[in-house]
């Protein structure tokens, strides 16, 4: 199939492509896109119980309306909320009771959660980035299903001991073994799908270089205002918010900013990098990098924070055997300036296929008149500055909730989450070595300079 016979994937409908004379057989998999899957549903009529974990901003502003969206139709509904904050805990009551029409439980942790909730199935986890896999981690073996806000893991330690979780659930077989759905949203939109299907399907040829870029000018992204003022350590657990993090005084700033502060966040890698990431291993096949090579710094802004506010990295893919073979994924991002935005490019020798703009076109390649068509009609990136409920958050929660239903694994199981944490940790061990990276497979750890990188 020639790069001109593909169509234009928008964000309206599947009808109005095909009658403006799309081909069918140009838009592989738009009709698995546009259509959810059927429920092989065991006790289809016994109401789900959801809790949230963490009553973080995500959660109000993108996964709780996404939640909403489909509970009444396939029959959920959230009964309680997990917080160490009381402050948190009281507001999430507030709203959740507003918007649920009834009361919920409260719960000072997730253990104790787990421990008191007897009406309780799954669990939505939005706490701080390095908290997600080892809060999976509990959810799994305290039996319940999960969707766990990206990045899956900041240390090898947590994503290891993330997949080994799921993974025992699964052979012990029990309801068919943990539903865990990863927040990496792409993998629910249409027009990914389609990208996917059309790389895999070797019609756009070998991907020689993946041009990746998260660009803002926001110095008051991931800051929370005057609200680290109003955090006391007496209405919280500082030393459970810790988790598995070096004991150190109590830091208000730190609870509430963790994505400016290392070990809590990678900052930079772990919100953005990973999900551009995500649909690399996702579209090639290569789990893994087999070299990242990293740098940045904080150079303009100059608020106490530690993580960087530009940052750029190099990741090699390919076969491990076979040095010759592969391409590069350069992601970079800062957050001082928006030129440039966001970027989601696949290059090969016949043409590029764009992701923020939905389109294929032989862009960088040598031919008397440049053709661009459009992959189809359906939902594309985000950008930057939007964290809401997009169609795609709706969607990749609709697919978890059906998933815990017909015990089939989402879209982004706990595979994908430990892919992207493996590149995101390879990117934040050379930033941090001045070293290159790379991943053991065989220890399951990400080595620089001849050293495990520990993560914290």
């Amino acid at each position: 199939m020639k790069l001109s016979q593909l169509t234009q994937l928008t964000r309206r409908n599947f009808v109005k492509t095909a009658a403006a004379g799309a081909s069918l057989a140009a838009l592989p998999g738009i009709l698995k896109a546009q259509q959810a899957p059927s429920l092989n549903v065991v006790g289809a009529n016994s109401r789900i119980n959801v809790a949230c974990v963490g009553f973080s901003n995500r959660f109000q502003d993108a996964l709780l309306p996404s939640f909403l969206k489909s509970k009444t139709e396939l029959n959920f509904e959230m009964v309680a909320l997990a917080d160490l904050w009381s402050v948190r805990r009281e507001e999430g009551k507030a709203k959740l009771e507003k918007e649920l029409g009834h009361s919920v439980d409260l719960y000072k942790s997730d253990e104790e959660l787990y421990e008191k909730a007897k009406n309780v199935d799954a669990v939505i986890i939005s706490t701080a980035d390095f908290q997600h896999a080892m809060h999976t981690v509990h959810a799994v073996k305290a039996g319940k299903d999960s969707y766990s806000e990206k990045p899956c893991a900041e240390d090898m330690h947590a994503a290891n001991a993330v997949l080994d979780a799921v993974n025992e659930a699964r052979k012990a077989n029990n309801r068919g073994g943990a539903v865990i759905q990863i927040g990496s949203q792409r993998r629910s939109g249409p027009a990914y799908q389609i990208a996917n299907d059309y790389i895999r399907s070797g019609k756009f040829g070998d991907i020689t270089y993946v041009d990746l870029c998260w660009n803002v000018n926001q110095p008051q992204r991931w800051r929370r205002g005057d609200l680290p003022s109003k955090l006391k350590e007496a209405d919280t657990d500082w030393n459970k918010w810790l988790l598995d993090r070096p004991k150190v005084a109590f830091d208000p700033r730190k609870y509430l900013e963790f994505r400016l502060f290392w070990p809590y966040s990678s900052g930079i890698p772990g919100q953005w990098m990973c999900h551009q990431i995500d649909t690399v291993a996702w579209f090639t096949g290569f789990e893994f990098p087999r070299s990242a090579m990293a740098g940045g710094g904080t150079y303009a802004w100059k608020d106490g924070r530690e993580n960087c506010d530009t940052f750029t990295t190099i990741l090699e893919y390919g076969p491990e055997n076979d040095p010759t073979k592969g391409f590069q994924a350069v992601f970079s991002s800062r957050q001082t300036n928006a030129a440039r935005g966001n970027v989601e490019k696949y290059h090969s020798t016949i043409g590029t296929i764009d992701l923020i703009k939905g389109t294929v076109s032989n862009e960088g390649v040598e031919k008397a008149k440049e053709e661009t068509k459009k992959l189809g009609e359906t939902e594309v990136a985000v950008t930057a500055a939007n964290t809401g409920a997009g169609n795609m958050e709706v969607a990749h929660m609709r697919n978890w909730m059906e998933c815990v239903r017909s015990r089939k694994q989402p879209n982004a199981p706990v595979e994908a989450g430990y892919s992207h944490a493996v590149a995101l940790i390879m990117s934040n061990a050379s930033l941090r070595t001045g070293m290159k990276a790379t991943f053991d497979r065989a220890k399951r750890q990400v080595m620089a300079g001849g050293k495990v990188f520990k993560g914290y």
